[in-house]
């Protein structure tokens, strides 16, 4: 006796079911195990060059006197003007479209072009940057170019970022605001922000860790890969994590690639230290 449509179609549907979370779980299985491979490959390599006169030292043309000082503090100074300028012109862009633009046609074409830019390559802001920071201002290959090409960067992913993370808040929280006689920015500051702050903050941090690992803007823009000092002002010259690991690695002496996959060791802690400081701020804040 055949079995009914019902159990067939059934039937049907489990096998699908079956095929597809094979499909994922091997899609993961092969990501894992490709992350796992790379991080086995640079801590072998790596870990041993890894010490307290690696961190302290300068580069050098000697790979057992090689140091990562120098691009550990221009990673810093180049970080302390991305992140403050990214952040405030960020969530303020954000608070503007979400909570005061109306839905008027250039409204919509600054949000269509805000989502476009967070997909353009990361060397068209190189040549950005380099066209206005560094000839047309006159800042020549220093950190304040560098720190302001690197916001032009992430500016589109924080603006996204913030944006959705206020869209999250229920109208029923402005109202609520609305009807205890707040006007819009007392209800912006002390309802909308608060409630939208874990998003907005986990954006942020992430958006940050893509910056210290982008190399391609700054390499443009005129970063060198062998500094000897640490930089005094904003207009000092200055290197990074990315650019002077790449330097390492492109010397043909074998130690190098040692020396460089200590440098990623170094550059792949901080970059795990920031996702999970956003991932404990988010959480934190979730529960406030």
């Amino acid at each position: 006796m055949n079995a009914f449509p019902e159990d067939r179609n059934l039937a049907k549907r489990k096998r699908k079911n079956k095929i597809f979370q094979t499909l994922f779980l091997m899609s993961t299985c092969f990501g894992v195990v490709a992350l796992a491979l790379l991080l086995i490959q640079v801590l072998s390599q790596g870990i041993g060059w890894l010490n307290w006169d690696f961190l302290t030292n300068f580069s050098s043309r000697i790979p057992e006197n090689a140091g990562f000082k120098a691009a550990i503090f221009g990673t810093l100074w180049m970080m302390s003007i991305t992140a403050p300028l990214t952040f405030i012109i960020g969530v303020a862009t954000a608070i503007y479209l979400e909570e005061y633009a109306k839905d008027t046609r250039l409204s919509r074409i600054i949000q269509t072009n805000i989502s476009n830019l967070a997909g353009v390559p990361s060397i068209v802001f190189g040549l950005l940057g380099l066209t206005i920071f560094v000839r047309l201002f006159g800042f020549g290959n220093s950190i304040l170019s560098g720190g302001l090409t690197m916001t032009l960067l992430v500016l589109p992913i924080i603006i996204v970022a913030s944006q959705e993370a206020i869209k999250a808040v229920p109208m029923s929280l402005r109202h609520a605001s609305f009807a205890m006689g707040a006007n819009r920015w007392q209800t912006v500051l002390r309802v909308v922000l608060p409630s939208a702050f874990p998003g907005i903050l986990t954006g942020t941090i992430l958006s940050m860790s893509r910056a210290i690992g982008e190399t391609a803007p700054l390499i443009v823009i005129g970063a060198v890969g062998y500094i000897a000092f640490t930089p005094e002002s904003f207009f000092s010259q200055f290197t990074v994590m990315p650019i002077q690991i790449y330097g390492w690695a492109s010397l043909p002496k074998a130690e190098f690639q040692n020396v460089a996959a200590a440098g990623i060791i170094v550059l792949l802690i901080a970059l795990l230290g920031m996702n999970a400081l956003a991932i404990y701020l988010r959480g934190k804040f979730q529960k406030k």
